[in-house]
């Protein structure tokens, strides 16, 4: 038996933060959910203050916003379980796959794990550009990394823990999956893929990552080939 640590960074959630967590709790498996509010202004940070304690669920909140890395780089410094994976705050991925995603590393083949949206699985149709624009991302990270990943943005990524442990985060924000990947495939890390399924939002909906944030994780793809 292991025990799962689950670590969600949060920002201007609150539609979505209480039923997130509600799925998150109903996947069974022993586990701690991490939660760490990024200086939310919606209510999300209220809702959280007011949440009555349970063992199995630490909150850390940020006294100002400073972005997915740095809500990360928090929670992982306060991960316990033998095994670690990323979940949104928002309803896109959905917890049911927690099972499959570590059954790799629990079968002792993997050290990481990516949940790919583009290799199967159903998923909503939605934004052509953003979708060629993670395409485009994982296509220069694989160069740079000599991986053959489809899908480096995806937030599914799950760790033992004692890899994530190793690794400094850098980034503040979006450009995270990029450093993580590099500093995976530097750590000669054995990395799997499983496909996902996948309901995008809408920029309408809340969805927050811009075109702004594919420049820098272009920056950092080429930056952390280099830089520790």
């Amino acid at each position: 038996m292991v025990k799962l640590s689950v670590v969600i960074p949060v920002y201007n959630e609150v539609t979505t933060i209480e039923e997130i967590i509600r799925r998150v709790k109903q996947v069974d498996i022993d586990k701690e959910i991490i939660i760490v509010d990024d200086y939310s202004t919606d209510g999300t940070r209220k809702y959280l203050e007011e949440m009555k304690p349970a063992k199995d669920v630490k909150i850390f909140f940020h006294e100002q916003n400073q972005g997915k890395g740095a809500a990360l780089r928090t929670g992982f410094k306060h991960v316990q379980g033998e095994i670690t994976i990323i979940q949104d705050a928002d309803l896109e991925y959905n917890p049911k796959e927690y099972l499959r995603l570590i059954q790799p590393i629990l079968d002792g083949n993997a050290d990481v794990v990516f949940g790919s949206r583009f290799i199967g699985g159903s998923h909503r149709v939605l934004m052509f550009w953003h979708y060629m624009g993670n395409k485009l991302l994982t296509l220069l990270s694989n160069m740079f990394t000599n991986l053959n990943l489809t899908d480096m943005e995806t937030c599914y990524k799950v760790f033992k823990t004692e890899v994530i442990k190793k690794i400094e985060i850098k980034s503040n924000r979006f450009g995270f999956e990029p450093e993580i990947t590099a500093k995976v495939a530097k750590l000669r890390c054995c990395i799997y893929e499983l496909p996902i399924s996948y309901y995008g939002r809408d920029y309408l909906e809340g969805k927050k990552i811009t075109w702004r944030d594919g420049f820098v994780a272009l920056w950092c793809i080429i930056k952390f080939r280099f830089v520790d």
